[in-house]
């Protein structure tokens, strides 16, 4: 009745409020793309709304027609039953009949005929607003988690009519759904499997797209300063302050509120729209495009699972650009820890509103901020807000990924035993790769690493970076890693994490304490494994191989070609399109390198300032080659070989002890068959007609230019081998027990400085202490080095393991490496 009631008052006006609607809406964003919806051609389609909506019908009849999808609009006559082309799922209570009676939707009907159909769920965002009120216009006028008016709706069409989005599902076929376990037909059963499917996958999209309903933020901060953790805090500092009046119980709930307003985000949906499209300007402007690889197992994981973004971190622009690239796809942008130094006047409150929270670098020592901060952290988490932080802790001046920074980790893994035992939804770390062909951060990185101090982030320093933003920064690629679902890693890693007692008692647990560097080993690895060349960083990997950076063209045009097919060997890695020959131009727009014109051929070559830029953007990307250049420098200069054949045994037992090494310090895995791999690079050498292969084994070609090429692939390792060597040399020379770590690393330091400068290197981070730092964990980690009493201790294993090694050196080098450290 209802129904013929709508129909026979609104069928006069359906046609010109459609032609009116499509002319004055824009859709910003169709998920999938009509031509990739699969539709069966064969059956009839049916679209279905989670809601009746007349604007959601009107723009999706518009929309399929425009696209040339099964017409929304009308009725199918199907075996003498007529049902709409588009319907809804029925409201609880009709709004205007509050005491009528629901109505059912035709499925029943269909089923008992045996009629099959294709559903197809359509979820229609007239902007997308997050479940919290943002002020009177915009409570009215964007989709939320309240329910939606008739009145709200059309200011929502005049309001976001440019920012529309559909959402499709995958299509239900209905005889699928008919049949029960014993093969026999139910209709009243499938009628309601077919109902809960549908209202479960739009909850999911929902939940997706918009987030979870979000709380206000005094509401949320008052909820964590009344936790029991944040009381019990009070009460600790209070009593450890001994009646002072600096710890009286006011002025400590006081302090706790102050912290909590300092640590919050305030995301609102102006803001997040307002910055969508000042973003969408700045990418147009700065960057030729970006490149995203990988959402799809986003979009897969977003309905049900606290999504936890882990991205490397290069720049300050990380921050903006993976918020802007979920946003632009149809996911909720995140939460973002953000260091305070973030929080500047006119910045901070911006950033505050796009959804950063902010954080202290330390607070080990102050117990009450540790609390808040961690309860606010266990409450975004709780209620399925997605996360993102940087695990490494600050931005990358080498290039290279950081070791991870416990503390975020292990808050969350906190959060993750709680919400457990709450019965809360899976979490999950997304990994990503970000990599850029330039930075704006280029000079800073550069100064930092050649021992200036850090500048301090202003709003000043913000306006000078703004008179950059016309100078030419290439593409950016932003790579998903494979999704790491927490509980599955601790049932692999540490089965017996279930039967712990409480969370609260986890911090003293082994399984704990062990767990949490290896769940930050583990994403950051996923996170090197989806790596993404360009050809800068490529580039730079060929031409910073050579001793005075410098390649006729031709040569470095073979490099190039050389290098993409030993990334092929690595399939989470992506490659950029074009020819080796445009890359080399595109570099030299980016003023990256210079071309020199020479009668017997063209020389690319980079300056000083250029080649230590160009080392930033190599060690992205160094940990791809990094073992098929440890093969080919193995091939190239092994004095130690006698014979000119080269079994598979005799390198698989030289590079054993060397790869776990080099493995741990570039943040790659070391796979599971290390034989396997030097057997798959041999091959692709053969194949490239560098290296010859007979029965007897395996050998450089006798041509000098394919020795040239095998040598220079191999010259992409030889840093890492050297500053090794030094440290190692510096280690040897002393007594087991006598040296620190801190003086070990700060004495190969030292020498490592004074290398780089004897050879005539402009690449400050060839003597980064922290690298130094990393190579003794490895060493200790892999069992070469102990300590005993902070003192390191070896034995003639390791003296014996590296002479063996320091074979692969050039003897010019090995002489000079044992003048400079005595």
């Amino acid at each position: 009745m209802l129904d013929l009631i709508r129909t026979s008052l609104f069928h006069p006006l359906r046609s010109p409020l459609r032609h009116l609607l499509a002319a004055w809406t824009d859709v910003r964003l169709s998920e999938p793309a009509p031509e990739a919806l699969g539709l069966d051609t064969t059956l009839p389609t049916i679209y279905v709304l989670p809601r009746p909506a007349l604007s959601d019908a009107l723009l999706l009849e518009a929309f399929t027609h425009q696209h040339h999808l099964p017409s929304a609009k009308g009725r199918l006559d199907l075996d003498g039953l007529s049902v709409p082309c588009c319907m809804a799922l029925p409201a609880p209570r009709s709004r205007w009949w509050p005491g009528s009676k629901v109505e059912d939707t035709p499925f029943a009907e269909l089923i008992e005929r045996g009629i099959d159909v294709q559903l197809i769920p359509v979820s229609v965002f007239w902007g997308r607003a997050p479940g919290k009120n943002f002020g009177f216009w915009q409570l009215l006028a964007a989709d939320s988690w309240q329910l939606t008016g008739r009145l709200r709706r059309a200011l929502s069409v005049l309001v976001n009519g440019r920012d529309v989005e559909i959402q499709w599902g995958a299509p239900l076929r209905l005889t699928e759904l008919s049949k029960n376990d014993t093969g026999t037909l139910d209709p009243a059963r499938t009628h309601r499997k077919v109902a809960r499917l549908l209202r479960v996958h739009f909850r999911r999209v929902k939940t997706r797209v918009l987030g979870p309903d979000l709380s206000h933020r005094r509401t949320l901060i008052q909820g964590v300063i009344s936790s029991p953790a944040v009381h019990q805090a009070i009460t600790e500092t209070h009593a450890a302050g001994n009646g002072s009046r600096r710890t009286d119980l006011s002025r400590l709930k006081r302090r706790a509120a102050r912290y909590g307003n300092e640590i919050a985000s305030s995301m609102t949906y102006p803001v997040l729209r307002f910055l969508a499209g000042i973003l969408r300007r700045l990418w147009n402007r700065l960057y030729d495009g970006v490149e995203v690889t990988g959402l799809d197992k986003v979009k897969a994981l977003a309905g049900d699972h606290t999504l936890i973004y882990v991205p490397c971190h290069r720049s300050h622009i990380d921050y903006l650009l993976l918020s802007y690239v979920l946003y632009r796809d149809g996911l909720m942008p995140p939460h973002i820890a953000a260091g305070r130094n973030l929080d500047m006047p006119l910045v901070g409150p911006l950033l505050r509103r796009g959804g950063a929270f902010f954080l202290r670098r330390s607070f080990r020592d102050n117990r009450l901020y540790g609390a808040v901060f961690t309860e606010y952290l266990h409450r975004l988490l709780a209620r399925g807000y997605p996360m993102e932080y940087f695990i490494e802790g600050g931005r990358s001046r080498s290039g290279r990924m950081l070791p991870p920074r416990p503390g975020m980790l292990a808050m969350t893994l906190r959060s993750f035993l709680r919400s457990q035992q709450e019965h809360a939804q899976p979490m999950v770390f997304v990994p990503i790769y970000i990599g850029y062909e330039r930075i704006l951060e280029n000079a800073s990185y550069q100064r930092e690493l050649s021992g200036g101090r850090k500048r301090k982030e202003t709003p000043l320093a913000l306006i000078r970076t703004l008179g950059r933003l016309r100078e030419p920064y290439g593409r950016v690629s932003v790579n998903i890693g494979e999704p790491l679902d927490i509980a599955t890693f601790l049932d692999d890693s540490h089965s017996g994490w279930r039967d712990a007692p409480s969370a609260s008692s986890t911090d003293r647990a082994d399984w704990f304490k062990q767990a949490i560097p290896a769940l930050g080993d583990t994403i950051i690895k996923r996170i090197n494994a989806v790596a993404a060349l360009n050809p800068v960083n490529l580039v730079g990997l060929a031409l910073l191989a050579t001793p005075h950076r410098a390649l006729e063209v031709s040569t470095l045009r073979n490099q190039l070609d050389i290098l993409k097919a030993m990334a092929l060997l690595t399939p989470g890695s992506t490659l950029p399109e074009g020819s080796a020959a445009e890359w080399i131009e595109h570099v030299m727009q980016l003023d990256m390198i210079e071309q020199r014109r020479q009668s017997l051929g063209d020389i690319v070559t980079a300056n000083a300032q250029q080649a230590a830029l160009l080392g930033w953007y190599r060690n992205n990307v160094l940990h791809v080659f990094a073992l098929p250049a440890l093969v080919a420098f193995a091939l190239s200069n092994d004095t130690s070989h006698d014979g000119g054949w080269y079994r598979l045994d005799d390198l698989e037992t030289l590079l054993a002890p060397l790869w776990p090494i080099l493995a741990r310090e570039l943040s790659v895995s070391t796979g599971d068959d290390l034989r396997a791999q030097i057997a798959s690079i041999l091959n692709t050498l053969v194949e490239l007609e560098l290296v010859d292969e007979s029965v007897a084994g395996y050998m450089p070609m006798d041509s000098l230019q394919e020795q040239e090429s095998l040598h220079l692939l191999g010259g992409v390792i030889q840093p890492s081998l050297e500053r090794n060597t030094l440290l190692l040399e510096v280690l040897l020379e002393a007594a087991p027990g006598t040296l620190k770590r801190d003086e070990l690393c700060e004495r190969a330091r030292g020498l490592a400085e004074r290398l780089a400068v004897l050879t005539g290197r402009e690449a400050p981070e060839f003597f980064d202490a922290r690298l130094f730092e990393g190579l003794v964990d490895s060493l200790i980690k892999e069992g070469w080095v102990w300590m005993t009493e902070e003192r390191l201790m070896f034995d003639e294993h390791l003296r014996e393991t590296t002479q063996r090694v320091a074979h692969l050196l050039d003897p010019a080098l090995r002489q000079r490496l044992a003048l400079i450290h005595h």
